[in-house]
């Protein structure tokens, strides 16, 4: 086990298991039937709370809304640095074309920097 950037994992474009998984837990989570559902985990908490019922069923549901905290606290990290990555890769394209420009010479930075900002699929 490696403790390198997660973006880095994989190749260039190839995302691994975990950074598939995280995608698409990324997509679910900021979803509207995501928030209904945390909506009722909050909803069933106060409801036993106040019903007061036996404090085993506040500690299961409070558990179970620990649980997607930390949850949703991995993928949002997860996805911090993805993107954090994501940018510093731009950045530095746009760092070696412009340093080509100023020396005169055009190169490979100008594909780098087309490719790292997607020029290419706009067509």
């Amino acid at each position: 086990m490696t403790f390198e950037h997660p973006a880095k994992k994989g190749g260039d474009n190839e995302l691994g298991r975990f950074e598939k998984f995280a995608e698409l837990a990324s997509n679910f989570t900021s979803s509207p039937l995501f928030s209904a559902f945390c909506f009722l985990l909050v909803t069933a908490f106060l409801v036993i709370h106040l019903a007061h019922l036996d404090t085993s069923w506040q500690h299961l549901v409070g558990d179970a809304m620990g649980a997607v905290a930390l949850l949703l606290l991995a993928l949002l990290k997860n996805s911090e640095r993805r993107a954090e990555h994501a940018v510093q890769v731009k950045l530095d394209a746009i760092a070696a074309a412009l340093l080509e420009q100023q020396e005169g010479e055009w190169g490979p930075a100008q594909k780098d920097l087309q490719k790292a900002i997607g020029l290419q699929d706009r067509a």
